[in-house]
Protein backbone atom coordinates (compact mmCIF):
# COMPACT_ATOMS: atom_id res chain seq x y z
CA UNK A 1 0.00 0.00 0.00
CA UNK A 2 3.03 2.27 0.09
CA UNK A 3 3.10 3.74 -2.99
CA UNK A 4 -0.63 5.39 -2.73
CA UNK A 5 0.57 7.24 0.37
CA UNK A 6 -0.53 11.36 -0.52
CA UNK A 7 -2.53 9.81 -3.17
CA UNK A 8 -6.44 10.51 -3.73
CA UNK A 9 -8.87 7.96 -3.52
CA UNK A 10 -13.08 8.90 -3.57
CA UNK A 11 -15.31 7.09 -1.54
CA UNK A 12 -19.19 7.15 -2.30
CA UNK A 13 -21.26 6.80 0.23
CA UNK A 14 -18.92 6.71 2.76
CA UNK A 15 -20.88 7.91 5.90
CA UNK A 16 -21.22 5.16 7.55
CA UNK A 17 -20.97 1.21 7.52
CA UNK A 18 -18.14 -0.35 4.45
CA UNK A 19 -17.80 3.49 2.60
CA UNK A 20 -17.38 4.39 6.33
CA UNK A 21 -14.96 1.45 7.09
CA UNK A 22 -13.25 2.18 3.74
CA UNK A 23 -12.16 5.72 4.18
CA UNK A 24 -10.53 4.85 7.31
CA UNK A 25 -8.94 1.97 6.50
CA UNK A 26 -7.00 4.20 3.67
CA UNK A 27 -6.88 7.06 5.60
CA UNK A 28 -4.69 5.00 8.12
CA UNK A 29 -2.52 3.88 4.99
CA UNK A 30 -1.64 7.79 3.96
CA UNK A 31 -4.26 8.44 1.71
CA UNK A 32 -6.58 11.71 1.04
CA UNK A 33 -9.69 10.10 0.68
CA UNK A 34 -12.76 12.40 -0.25
CA UNK A 35 -15.47 10.76 1.95
CA UNK A 36 -19.06 11.59 0.08
CA UNK A 37 -22.61 11.48 1.52
CA UNK A 38 -25.36 13.24 1.31
CA UNK A 39 -25.32 14.00 5.15
CA UNK A 40 -21.45 14.90 5.92
CA UNK A 41 -22.09 15.25 9.68
CA UNK A 42 -20.31 11.23 10.39
CA UNK A 43 -17.62 12.51 7.82
CA UNK A 44 -16.60 14.92 9.81
CA UNK A 45 -16.47 13.08 12.85
CA UNK A 46 -14.60 10.33 11.43
CA UNK A 47 -12.26 12.50 9.78
CA UNK A 48 -11.96 13.79 13.42
CA UNK A 49 -11.44 10.38 14.72
CA UNK A 50 -8.45 9.55 11.94
CA UNK A 51 -6.94 12.80 13.30
CA UNK A 52 -7.19 12.18 16.99
CA UNK A 53 -5.33 8.83 15.92
CA UNK A 54 -2.68 10.37 14.19
CA UNK A 55 -3.35 8.21 10.83
CA UNK A 56 -0.85 9.74 8.23
CA UNK A 57 -4.14 10.46 5.59
CA UNK A 58 -6.63 12.15 5.37
CA UNK A 59 -10.26 12.31 5.17
CA UNK A 60 -11.96 15.26 3.35
CA UNK A 61 -16.17 14.69 3.97
CA UNK A 62 -17.86 16.12 0.81
CA UNK A 63 -21.90 16.66 0.60
CA UNK A 64 -23.11 15.35 -2.81
CA UNK A 65 -26.35 13.64 -3.39
CA UNK A 66 -25.50 10.89 -5.74
CA UNK A 67 -28.66 10.72 -7.42
CA UNK A 68 -27.66 14.10 -9.07
CA UNK A 69 -25.68 13.95 -11.39
CA UNK A 70 -24.74 17.81 -11.71
CA UNK A 71 -23.83 17.27 -7.91
CA UNK A 72 -21.77 13.93 -9.14
CA UNK A 73 -19.76 16.63 -12.02
CA UNK A 74 -19.53 19.61 -8.76
CA UNK A 75 -17.89 16.58 -6.86
CA UNK A 76 -15.41 15.96 -9.49
CA UNK A 77 -14.57 19.67 -10.52
CA UNK A 78 -13.71 20.67 -6.90
CA UNK A 79 -11.48 17.35 -6.56
CA UNK A 80 -9.62 18.70 -9.59
CA UNK A 81 -9.17 22.03 -8.05
CA UNK A 82 -8.60 20.91 -4.25
CA UNK A 83 -6.50 17.91 -4.94
CA UNK A 84 -5.57 17.59 -8.52
CA UNK A 85 -7.92 14.30 -9.09
CA UNK A 86 -8.84 11.26 -8.04
CA UNK A 87 -6.67 8.07 -8.42
CA UNK A 88 -8.34 5.67 -6.98
CA UNK A 89 -12.71 5.20 -7.08
CA UNK A 90 -14.22 3.29 -4.58
CA UNK A 91 -18.03 3.35 -5.58
CA UNK A 92 -19.78 1.62 -2.47
CA UNK A 93 -22.69 3.80 -2.53
CA UNK A 94 -25.98 1.59 -2.99
CA UNK A 95 -29.52 0.83 -1.45
CA UNK A 96 -32.63 -1.34 -1.91
CA UNK A 97 -35.77 -0.73 -1.76
CA UNK A 98 -38.56 -3.40 -0.79
CA UNK A 99 -40.40 -3.15 -4.25
CA UNK A 100 -41.26 -6.20 -6.00
CA UNK A 101 -41.20 -6.56 -9.78
CA UNK A 102 -45.12 -7.33 -9.80
CA UNK A 103 -46.61 -4.68 -7.43
CA UNK A 104 -42.93 -2.02 -6.46
CA UNK A 105 -43.16 1.55 -6.84
CA UNK A 106 -41.24 3.37 -10.11
CA UNK A 107 -40.21 5.83 -7.45
CA UNK A 108 -37.97 2.80 -5.58
CA UNK A 109 -36.74 1.51 -8.63
CA UNK A 110 -35.46 4.44 -10.53
CA UNK A 111 -33.77 5.44 -7.24
CA UNK A 112 -32.37 2.22 -7.22
CA UNK A 113 -31.15 3.30 -10.29
CA UNK A 114 -30.27 5.96 -9.95
CA UNK A 115 -27.85 5.54 -7.30
CA UNK A 116 -26.75 1.84 -7.78
CA UNK A 117 -26.43 1.93 -11.64
CA UNK A 118 -26.23 5.34 -12.92
CA UNK A 119 -24.30 7.18 -10.30
CA UNK A 120 -21.50 4.29 -10.14
CA UNK A 121 -21.21 4.50 -13.64
CA UNK A 122 -20.74 8.57 -13.99
CA UNK A 123 -18.19 8.38 -10.91
CA UNK A 124 -16.33 5.52 -12.46
CA UNK A 125 -16.35 7.47 -16.16
CA UNK A 126 -15.13 10.87 -14.28
CA UNK A 127 -12.75 9.00 -12.69
CA UNK A 128 -11.08 7.54 -15.63
CA UNK A 129 -11.31 11.31 -17.28
CA UNK A 130 -9.41 12.59 -13.95
CA UNK A 131 -6.59 9.63 -14.41
CA UNK A 132 -6.32 10.17 -18.25
CA UNK A 133 -5.97 13.87 -18.17
CA UNK A 134 -3.03 13.69 -15.49
CA UNK A 135 -1.73 10.56 -17.14
CA UNK A 136 -1.75 8.73 -14.28
CA UNK A 137 -1.64 5.06 -15.48
CA UNK A 138 -1.96 3.27 -12.39
CA UNK A 139 -5.60 3.89 -10.72
CA UNK A 140 -7.65 1.75 -9.58
CA UNK A 141 -11.62 1.59 -9.86
CA UNK A 142 -13.38 -0.88 -7.51
CA UNK A 143 -17.09 -0.81 -7.37
CA UNK A 144 -18.60 -2.66 -4.31
CA UNK A 145 -21.12 -5.35 -5.91
CA UNK A 146 -22.95 -7.73 -4.02
CA UNK A 147 -23.41 -11.58 -4.15
CA UNK A 148 -27.24 -10.29 -5.42
CA UNK A 149 -25.39 -9.56 -8.43
CA UNK A 150 -24.44 -13.33 -9.01
CA UNK A 151 -27.41 -15.01 -7.85
CA UNK A 152 -31.03 -14.29 -7.66
CA UNK A 153 -32.53 -14.58 -4.42
CA UNK A 154 -36.17 -16.26 -3.53
CA UNK A 155 -37.40 -13.15 -2.23
CA UNK A 156 -39.13 -10.58 -3.83
CA UNK A 157 -38.95 -7.16 -2.59
CA UNK A 158 -34.84 -7.52 -3.42
CA UNK A 159 -35.35 -8.81 -7.13
CA UNK A 160 -34.93 -5.60 -8.40
CA UNK A 161 -32.12 -4.81 -6.37
CA UNK A 162 -30.66 -7.86 -7.33
CA UNK A 163 -31.15 -6.49 -11.15
CA UNK A 164 -29.11 -3.38 -10.64
CA UNK A 165 -26.16 -5.07 -8.93
CA UNK A 166 -26.39 -7.89 -11.53
CA UNK A 167 -25.76 -4.85 -13.80
CA UNK A 168 -22.58 -3.99 -11.75
CA UNK A 169 -20.97 -6.55 -12.68
CA UNK A 170 -21.42 -6.45 -16.09
CA UNK A 171 -20.51 -3.01 -15.90
CA UNK A 172 -17.32 -3.82 -14.34
CA UNK A 173 -16.51 -5.97 -17.23
CA UNK A 174 -17.17 -3.65 -19.67
CA UNK A 175 -15.15 -1.44 -17.81
CA UNK A 176 -11.99 -3.80 -18.07
CA UNK A 177 -12.49 -4.68 -21.67
CA UNK A 178 -12.66 -0.67 -22.27
CA UNK A 179 -9.84 -0.03 -19.90
CA UNK A 180 -7.89 -2.50 -22.12
CA UNK A 181 -8.50 -1.28 -25.51
CA UNK A 182 -7.38 2.20 -24.05
CA UNK A 183 -3.87 0.45 -23.33
CA UNK A 184 -3.68 1.82 -19.77
CA UNK A 185 -2.73 -0.06 -16.57
CA UNK A 186 -5.73 1.43 -14.83
CA UNK A 187 -7.72 -1.47 -13.15
CA UNK A 188 -10.99 -2.30 -11.94
CA UNK A 189 -12.10 -4.63 -9.86
CA UNK A 190 -15.75 -5.51 -8.04
CA UNK A 191 -15.87 -6.82 -4.24
CA UNK A 192 -19.44 -9.15 -4.05
CA UNK A 193 -20.15 -9.33 -0.17
CA UNK A 194 -22.74 -11.52 1.23
CA UNK A 195 -24.33 -10.41 4.16
CA UNK A 196 -22.48 -7.57 6.34
CA UNK A 197 -24.06 -6.28 9.29
CA UNK A 198 -24.66 -2.57 8.45
CA UNK A 199 -27.26 -0.23 8.58
CA UNK A 200 -28.26 -1.88 5.16
CA UNK A 201 -31.37 -4.42 6.04
CA UNK A 202 -32.50 -1.43 8.44
CA UNK A 203 -33.30 0.78 5.28
CA UNK A 204 -34.71 -2.15 3.40
CA UNK A 205 -36.78 -2.62 6.14
CA UNK A 206 -37.44 0.74 7.97
CA UNK A 207 -41.09 0.20 8.49
CA UNK A 208 -40.05 -3.25 10.12
CA UNK A 209 -36.88 -2.85 12.37
CA UNK A 210 -37.52 -6.40 14.16
CA UNK A 211 -36.84 -8.02 11.01
CA UNK A 212 -34.63 -5.91 10.01
CA UNK A 213 -32.18 -6.95 13.11
CA UNK A 214 -33.27 -10.45 12.66
CA UNK A 215 -31.38 -11.12 9.24
CA UNK A 216 -28.28 -10.40 11.22
CA UNK A 217 -29.08 -12.11 14.38
CA UNK A 218 -29.69 -15.18 12.04
CA UNK A 219 -25.68 -16.03 11.52
CA UNK A 220 -22.20 -14.50 12.47
CA UNK A 221 -22.43 -11.89 9.46
CA UNK A 222 -19.57 -10.46 7.73
CA UNK A 223 -18.25 -6.66 9.37
CA UNK A 224 -17.87 -3.82 7.21
CA UNK A 225 -13.90 -3.94 8.28
CA UNK A 226 -13.84 -7.40 6.23
CA UNK A 227 -14.70 -5.17 2.89
CA UNK A 228 -12.50 -2.67 3.96
CA UNK A 229 -9.44 -5.71 4.06
CA UNK A 230 -10.72 -7.11 0.85
CA UNK A 231 -10.31 -3.69 -0.38
CA UNK A 232 -6.42 -3.33 0.78
CA UNK A 233 -5.76 -6.42 -0.22
CA UNK A 234 -6.56 -5.67 -3.91
CA UNK A 235 -4.62 -2.19 -3.65
CA UNK A 236 -1.86 -3.59 -2.82
CA UNK A 237 -1.22 -6.17 -5.68
CA UNK A 238 1.21 -5.63 -7.89
CA UNK A 239 0.94 -4.04 -11.05
CA UNK A 240 -0.02 -6.70 -13.15
CA UNK A 241 -2.16 -8.09 -11.21
CA UNK A 242 -5.85 -7.63 -11.50
CA UNK A 243 -8.37 -9.14 -9.47
CA UNK A 244 -11.34 -9.22 -10.99
CA UNK A 245 -14.08 -10.08 -8.60
CA UNK A 246 -13.64 -11.04 -4.69
CA UNK A 247 -17.08 -12.79 -4.02
CA UNK A 248 -17.21 -13.03 0.01
CA UNK A 249 -19.67 -14.23 1.90
CA UNK A 250 -19.88 -15.21 5.70
CA UNK A 251 -19.42 -19.23 6.56
CA UNK A 252 -22.64 -19.60 7.74
CA UNK A 253 -24.49 -18.02 5.15
CA UNK A 254 -26.57 -20.61 3.30
CA UNK A 255 -27.19 -19.05 -0.01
Amino acid sequence: MDRWRGRVALVTGASVGIGASVARALVQHGMKVVGCARNVDKIEKLAAECQSAGYTGTLIPYKCDLSNQEEILSMFSAIRTLHQGVDVCINNAGLAHAEPLLSGKTEGWRNMLDVNVLALSICAREAYQSMKERNVDDGHIININSMSGHRVLPASGVHFYSATKYAVTALTEGLRQELREAKTHIKVTCISPGLVETEFAFRLHNSDPEKAAATYESIKCLKAEDIASAITFVLSTPPHVQIGDIQMRPVEQVS
